[in-house]
């Protein structure tokens, strides 16, 4: 039995009918992944041409050196550039609560409104703090200026020991979406919310008289919140 003999063109186009069915599909890289390896593929011509140490007169060659290294040097710059507008200027030392009056209700409400519109990184923040003045209003906790989002979990922690870990945890999300970076979701607002209202429903022993007055003793104006 003899075979017709396929030709080049034939052949080519027969492979690309096969791989354009749909189950080789799902692995076919991304756009980004070709351009990459593209781009890795042009370097590795430029390194081919670059001269050996023993070669002699080889001007090509370095030039494509030359190129590789001016391209090395601007992708370092391009990451430096990026990873400097991308550092959050936020601090971890920063309170949590600011100087203006407020109340937990205020905060709850600012809350929703920034979750009905998508805000979910402000959501969690006024969530967060909802939970602190809510603590402060029930004098589970003195109204104490400064206090940041990592010392109200411990703080709370140790006055409501039963919800110690949900503190931790919730303060967790606040600090990856406020300091790390990272997109708020709507489930790291339900967990807030969860904690929130959990915390409402706990009946905490509140602070002595004693400590309230101490506590506030070191500003003469009271509490600025």
């Amino acid at each position: 039995m003899i075979l017709d003999p396929i030709g080049r063109d034939e052949a080519r186009e027969m492979a690309r009918r096969e791989l354009e069915k749909q189950v080789y599909q799902r692995d076919k890289p991304s756009w980004l992944e070709r351009a990459w390896d593209d781009f890795a593929e042009w370097l590795r011509h430029l390194f081919e041409k670059a001269p050996a140490p023993e070669s002699q007169g080889s001007g090509g060659g370095w030039t494509s050196v030359a190129i590789v290294v001016a391209i090395v040097l601007v992708a370092v710059a391009l990451v430096v550039w990026l990873m400097r507008g991308r550092r959050n200027p936020r601090s971890r030392k920063a309170p949590l609560l600011e100087d203006a009056p407020s109340t937990a209700l205020d905060h709850r409400e600012a809350a929703e409104r920034h979750a009905e519109a998508g805000r979910w990184a402000e959501a969690i923040r006024e969530r967060l703090r909802a939970v602190a003045r809510d603590l402060e209003e029930r004098a589970v906790l003195s109204a104490r200026p400064g206090r940041t989002a990592d010392e109200l979990a411990a703080e709370a922690g140790e006055a409501v020991p039963e919800l110690a870990g949900e503190l931790a945890a919730g303060v967790r999300i606040f600090d990856d979406v406020w300091y790390g970076d990272r997109p708020g979701t709507p489930e790291g607002y339900a967990r807030m919310k969860e904690l929130d209202e959990r915390l409402r429903a706990a009946r905490p022993k509140p602070l002595e008289t004693d400590d309230l007055t101490l506590a506030g003793s070191g500003d003469e104006g009271g509490p600025r919140w």
